[in-house]
């Protein structure tokens, strides 16, 4: 998304005391598997979680430092439910990839 949505709105259109929710969180990166374990967990701060979206960016790591494009997603976290969920990634056009998802496990507290 970068930093040119903001470009899209005035100045007096956010309200200064609640700034939108923006974290990035990074994994490790796993070299030369073809079913990569991650094993982590992330937690995020939400002010309003109605309005959050949880965008996931899947990269492979190659000996050359190169980080191509895996498959992405984006999901409304109000529709998320608690537990082990399969989370489809579509390509760059945003068309669902057919064999590629994530085993993921939400928790929500």
């Amino acid at each position: 998304m970068g930093d040119g949505w903001r470009m899209d709105f005035s100045h007096t259109h956010f309200d200064a005391y609640s700034p939108p929710d923006f974290y990035t969180k990074k994994t490790k990166i796993i070299e030369d598997n073809w079913y990569p374990i991650w094993d982590e967990e992330f937690s995020f701060p939400l002010a309003i979680p109605e309005l959050a979206l949880l965008r996931i960016e899947v990269r492979e790591y190659d000996m050359s430092e190169n980080y191509d494009f895996g498959g992405q997603t984006c999901l409304p976290v109000s529709e998320l439910r608690p537990g082990i969920r399969y989370v489809h990634l579509n390509d760059k056009k945003g068309e669902k990839m057919k064999s590629v998802w994530l085993l993921m496990r939400f928790i929500f507290e």
